[in-house]
């Protein structure tokens, strides 16, 4: 997959190097392992070796009822392909090496089951993972009200949103039949205190988008939670130096 630079954003790096883990746990390596980074077009490329071992592991869960095209978002993001049939999933991790806040780590997408089966499981991706998207079809409204108790269940796990980079999908937008209005989505990420996107993985519409988007909530938290640590820093000086006698 190539890499790209999000517009004014020049620290958020996609390379080549995946590797994918489905429910039988087999591994699937691709011939590629190196990491290409793009620059801008007076400079030349720049081409990196890497390996996995030195990354750190950056967990984004994909949750959604079955058949709003969660496996088909991931699966155009990381491979670049996209098929029509239809396969249920239990649970699949991709991992995809990537440079962000310029550190190389790992993206570990888990594409979760559709099924409400796996209550148990459902609830470790979620104490797990670091990031969320919440995927429905716009041609199914049933498809959006089934995000609803994922979404609450992710609160009382996780708790203030505000600090969880979370994005609300709305995939299938090629479609003609819709059944779930742009703004409706629009409004209910809102609601949610959430990011919202609408995709389309055949076309392959806002797929890099989408994960860009999160990166970036990613990278605005990352920086808000060190500028806060400063802060509470600066005033724990403050206070010893108030609290020190001087003689005069």
């Amino acid at each position: 997959m190539d890499a790209f630079i999000h517009n004014d954003v020049s620290d958020i790096v996609l390379t080549g190097l995946s590797t994918w883990t489905g429910t039988s746990g087999t591994p699937y390596f691709p011939h590629t392992t190196s990491m290409f980074i793009q620059v801008p077009p007076k400079d030349r490329s720049v081409r990196l070796r890497v390996m996995p071992e030195q990354s750190n592991d950056y967990r984004v869960v994909v949750f959604g009822a079955a058949g709003v095209g969660k496996s088909s978002l991931v699966l155009r993001f990381v491979k670049g392909t996209f098929k029509e049939s239809y396969i249920p999933t239990i649970e699949d991790t991709y991992r995809q090496v990537i440079s962000c806040n310029k550190q190389v780590c790992t993206l570990q997408i888990t594409d979760t089951t559709g099924s409400h089966q796996f209550p148990a499981m459902q609830r470790l991706s979620i104490s797990k993972g670091h990031a969320f998207i919440l995927t429905y079809s716009i041609t199914s409204r049933q498809s959006l009200e089934e995000l609803k108790p994922i979404y609450n269940e992710i609160v009382l796990i996780k708790g203030d949103l505000r600090d969880i980079p979370v994005m609300l999908v709305g995939n299938k937008c090629d479609e003609e039949c819709r059944d779930v209005t742009q703004r409706e989505g629009a409004e209910l990420a809102k609601s949610w205190n959430c990011a919202f996107l609408e995709t389309s993985a055949k076309t392959n519409y806002n797929v890099k988008e989408l994960f860009q988007e999160l990166l970036q909530l990613e990278k605005r938290r990352t920086m808000s939670l060190q500028l806060e640590t400063k802060k509470t820093k600066s005033q724990k000086r403050k206070e010893k130096l108030k609290g020190k006698c001087v003689v005069m």
